[in-house]
């Protein structure tokens, strides 16, 4: 929240230098459009007549929109999603779930790391897992060294995989969600495409981590069980929550795909699964009625920054004078500027860069949440004047942001699986470099098949 405020005095500084723009009316929004805007700027620490003021740039953010646009109605989604989400965490289904396909697995090591794989892919898909899988991967080591298993493809098949689901997700509420919502579209809208990238970039994975693991096994450590926890069996209620998890993500993609579900019913199926949630666990007795209100109040806490992210996004929008591209604003400078770097360019290269910006930018801010709160307003709005969808600009976004976790040393998270793995920073490098190339050439493929299949 630091950096972001840092960078809302930065916006309110340059505002003041900046002039504002306007795209004319009644003509398309292109260069040509382009005219400046004779207003002076100005800007104060402190508004008490609706004028902008630095002071009140957070508050403006929160306010704006309505039920069904960002900022209110994102904000109040992605927080039920976070009360819902911490009720099924608190229940250890999925924790259980996971071991469970461990003892499945047994010592058919292919089978095991395949099944950990696309389980922790969906987790990075749906939940936007990243730092729990330093636990798994804690419990996961003792059993990939019986089985000889490299180290290195136990952080594969949990971290890497989160990180993979993570960057092709169709709804992670903390970045596809967030994007989305600044981005002016529907929530998990373009699911279809997103849900086929994602089985391509999951196989693809798959197939590097199995390479790898079966032709660098280790000396297997002694062992007459492959693993004690991963023996843990399911109850009913952890069979059911499961299920429950399941049905409602087929739910909301049917909803969102033929009905056109939006933010109030997508928040409402989403509050629907938690309330089912917790009567399995309060029938089952593993959770009090009064233990499943508090989970579900940290969730909604465990969220509170991401609110605060999206508030502050359309906080700084706000600052430049607002989104309408036909009103005096700064905002309309800044991309008629950036817009001219790829004048003459087609769509194709432009998302090409845009792509580019991103992957380059996650070195900086490693944060999913916090890379779209800073970069959306301006590439959703730099994809307007380059033909580029919004959509599309999304899809640049969550795929520059997501593969280059796996290598950028400014994931905390990333550096902590790696470090529990006890392998360094470089020796993971010289290990997927190639890999990651070959991510980043799939992710320009899509990011290309989105602009050339017109996605919306």
């Amino acid at each position: 929240m630091l950096l972001l405020f840092l960078i809302a005095l930065a916006l309110a500084l340059a505002s003041l230098l900046v002039p504002a723009g306007r795209f004319a009316e009644a003509q398309p929004l292109a260069l040509s459009s382009f005219e400046w805007a004779q207003p002076e700027n100005s800007l104060a620490l402190f508004s008490a007549d609706g004028g902008r003021g630095l002071f009140n740039f957070l508050f403006e953010g929160f306010t704006s929109g309505g039920r069904s646009s960002a900022a209110v109605g994102v904000i109040a989604l992605v927080l039920i999603i976070g009360g819902s989400f911490g009720v099924i965490q608190a229940s250890g289904a999925v924790d259980r779930g996971l071991l469970r396909l461990v003892g499945f697995a047994g010592r058919r090591d292919w089978l095991l790391l395949t099944l950990l794989f696309v389980a922790f892919s969906l987790g990075g898909a749906v939940f936007g897992m990243g730092e729990e899988t330093i636990a798994f991967l804690a419990l996961l080591l003792p059993l990939t060294d019986r089985l000889g298993l490299p180290r290195a493809a136990a952080v594969m098949c949990t971290y890497m995989a989160s990180q993979i689901g993570f960057a092709t997700s169709w709804m992670n509420p903390f970045s596809v969600v967030v994007a989305q919502g600044i981005a002016g579209l529907d929530p998990i809208s373009g699911a279809p495409f997103r849900i086929l990238m994602w089985s391509c970039f999951t196989a693809l994975g798959l197939g590097f981590t199995l390479r790898y693991a079966l032709r660098n096994r280790v000396p297997a450590a002694a062992s007459d069980s492959p693993s004690g926890e991963a023996r843990v069996p399911l109850s009913w209620g952890d069979r059911l929550i499961l299920l429950l998890v399941l049905a409602t993500v087929v739910w909301i993609v049917w909803g969102v795909s033929l009905h056109g579900y939006y933010l109030p019913e997508i928040a409402g199926q989403f509050f629907g699964l938690g309330l089912a949630v917790g009567l399995v666990c309060w029938l089952d007795g593993r959770l009090g009625a009064n233990r499943i209100a508090e989970e579900f109040t940290e969730g909604v806490r465990r969220l509170v920054p991401v609110a605060l992210v999206i508030a502050a996004a359309k906080g700084m929008l706000w600052l430049l004078g607002g989104v309408d591209p036909h009103q005096p604003s700064v905002l309309n400078t800044l991309l008629f500027g950036m817009a001219w770097l790829f004048e003459g360019l087609p769509p194709v290269v432009s998302a090409q860069g845009m792509f580019l910006l991103q992957a380059v930018f996650n070195f900086f801010v490693t944060s999913g949440s916090a890379q779209a709160g800073i970069t959306m307003p301006l590439m959703a709005g730099l994809g307007d004047l380059v033909g580029v969808s919004r959509q599309t600009a999304v899809v640049a976004f969550q795929l520059g942001d997501g593969l280059t976790n796996l290598v950028v040393p400014t994931s905390a998270v990333m550096i902590g699986a790696i470090g529990v793995a006890g392998i360094g920073w470089t020796q993971w490098l010289r290990l997927i470099w190639r890999f990651e190339l070959l991510l980043l050439a799939c992710g320009a493929l899509f990011v290309a098949l989105a602009v050339l299949t017109g996605l919306e």
